[in-house]
């Protein structure tokens, strides 16, 4: 099966996000660095296998041409807008992508993308472009190649307890998770929503 990479957390500003992060867990997220051309920065803890990252507008980049991913532009705090998920250790992006196309899903292409760290460095990786399909709710893909993931670099100490969705119809949700090998609790609900229980050395935090 694919396995849980990482969440990711949209919020209007980052260093507020960090802050509050870390009063309610005790685990302070690491700045990631910023999406060129993308108009965004981020900033990343360690859930263990999986990590959580923090997303929010750059202020020293402009807009993006297109409009903001994940509907930056709307939001009123912190919420969960998408996930994403590696291929198993015996196959490949294309293989997976391949067999959710057969199984009447279309993750999309795959494209490259990278990001600069804060030391200059640049993190690259493959991955399909999220779609937002059902409410961000199915996940994209991504590969980290040679690459240390994030999940092993970044700041640790912070426990995924639960992860869980919501969905009007929960059987078209469940329908192209199983199209990506992935397993996720989808129940009935008035809207798309992704929900996670973290726990940290300091408390605990709902997503």
């Amino acid at each position: 099966m694919t396995h849980l990479d990482h969440l990711v957390v949209a919020v209007p500003e980052l260093i507020d996000a960090v802050d509050r992060f870390e009063q309610q867990t005790g685990v302070r997220p690491e700045m990631g660095g910023a999406h060129p051309g993308r108009g965004t920065h981020n900033a990343l803890v360690s859930l263990g296998e999986a990590y959580l990252e923090l997303m929010a507008p750059d202020p020293d980049q402009p807009p993006p041409a297109e409009p903001w991913p994940f509907s930056f532009d709307e939001l009123e705090g912190p919420t969960i807008v998408g996930l994403a998920v590696r291929p198993p250790t015996d196959s490949s992006i294309e293989d997976v992508v391949a067999a959710a196309r057969a199984a009447g899903h279309d993750p999309g292409d795959v494209v490259e993308m990278g990001r600069t760290r804060p030391d200059g460095s640049t993190l690259r990786w493959r991955f399909t472009l999220p779609t937002g399909l059902h409410g961000g709710l199915v996940p994209f893909l991504i590969d980290w190649g040679d690459a240390a993931p994030p999940a092993a670099t970044a700041p640790g100490g912070v426990v995924l307890v639960d992860l869980g969705a919501e969905h009007p119809d929960p059987e078209i949700v469940r329908d192209a998770l199983a199209a990506v090998d992935f397993r996720l609790p989808v129940r009935r609900g008035p809207q798309p929503r992704l929900h996670a229980h973290l726990r940290g050395p300091a408390g605990t935090l709902d997503l």
